[in-house]
């Protein structure tokens, strides 16, 4: 309804573009901000092609569905080169995952997959008494700003590679990893640790 959307609109009133899927909240965005009209997307976020939201270098900033915040995340990964910065809102326990190293107990597939492309940072957390009506969780505030250099990999491949290693992560990696690479392999000394071992370098070398 808005909510966001009325405070960047003043330091971005020509280039904001917004997506909503529901057509009463674009309806009443029109009322209130008139000049996004043809500037809001209507559909799913998650279904929408790239190259309706991210032609040029696009920041995305949003109040996140929980139930569909990774998968948001996501979708900014495979277009990175055109993402340089997300901040949105999730439940804290995810945001959590998101930021967390190697060797930590929520160290795992979302946090490998994002720490590879930004740096990732918690701003704040937000209790439950701050929404109305009151969630059963915490929220925070994540930050998330594209690294510099990034090496060149298969995103497809990599996020096969990091789900699967920890699929079975008290596994080591050649237990989890074995109907992904050939027995030879699987030999090498990297294969031999378990996925929350891992460093960020690490799976990018995994070839």
């Amino acid at each position: 309804m808005g909510a966001l959307t009325k405070y960047i609109i003043k330091d971005f009133p020509e280039i904001l573009q917004c997506v909503e899927l529901d057509q009463r909240c674009v309806n009443d965005l029109l009322v209130k901000f008139p000049n996004l009209a043809g500037r809001i997307l209507m559909g799913d976020f998650l279904q929408m092609p790239n190259k309706m939201m991210f032609e040029q270098q696009t920041t995305l900033v949003g109040n996140f569905p929980y139930n569909i915040s990774s998968q948001i995340i996501f979708k900014a990964i495979e277009n990175y080169e055109n993402i340089p910065v997300v901040v949105g809102m999730f439940q804290k326990e995810v945001a959590e995952r998101f930021a967390a190293k190697p060797g930590n107990k929520t160290y795992g597939v979302t946090s490998v997959l994002t720490q590879l492309y930004y740096d990732v940072s918690i701003a704040f957390h937000i209790s439950p008494d701050k929404f109305d009506p009151p969630p059963k969780v915490m929220s925070s505030i994540i930050v998330l700003k594209r690294k510099t250099n990034i090496p060149t990999a298969d995103f497809k491949k990599l996020k096969t590679v990091v789900k699967g290693a920890f699929s079975q992560r008290r596994k080591k990696m050649r237990n989890a990893l074995s109907g992904i690479f050939s027995p030879e392999i699987l030999e090498e000394p990297i294969f031999q640790k378990r996925a929350e071992e891992l460093s960020l370098e690490d799976f990018f070398n995994i070839k």
